[in-house]
């Protein structure tokens, strides 16, 4: 599977809101990360935890890849997310952009970064 085809992949996880598939893409190390920044989500089992945490919530999230490009060992994801009423009642989050880079280590995803 290429690098942008697992990414893709992630995203059809994250859309359909199965964590456990999401993090199967992942290397044992892998973490979400503002770009450049504070990691949000540390190693696998984070991540996996964190998503849980966010599907409960917003049960209606969902990304849309608007555009992609493979660069090397690198994929980048213009991504369009609604994420719909919470189940907490809190405030509705604005639909936003995101640039999303997903770096690899072989055939697994080892950190996605976030642009906002």
């Amino acid at each position: 599977m290429s690098h942008l085809a697992t990414a893709e992949a992630m995203i059809a996880a994250y859309n359909a809101q199965d964590a456990d598939l999401y993090v199967s893409y992942m290397t044992d190390d892998a973490c979400e990360a503002g770009y450049r920044g504070a990691v949000v989500r540390e190693g696998k089992e984070g991540t996996r935890t964190g998503l849980a945490a966010a599907f409960a919530k917003w049960p209606q999230n969902h990304a849309e890849i608007r555009e992609k490009q493979a660069i090397g060992n690198y994929v980048l994801f213009r991504e369009y997310v609604t994420r719909g009423p919470a189940t907490d009642g809190s405030e509705l989050v604005e639909p936003f952009e995101v640039i999303a880079v997903y770096s690899f280590e072989g055939d697994k995803c080892a950190r996605v970064e976030f642009i906002r």
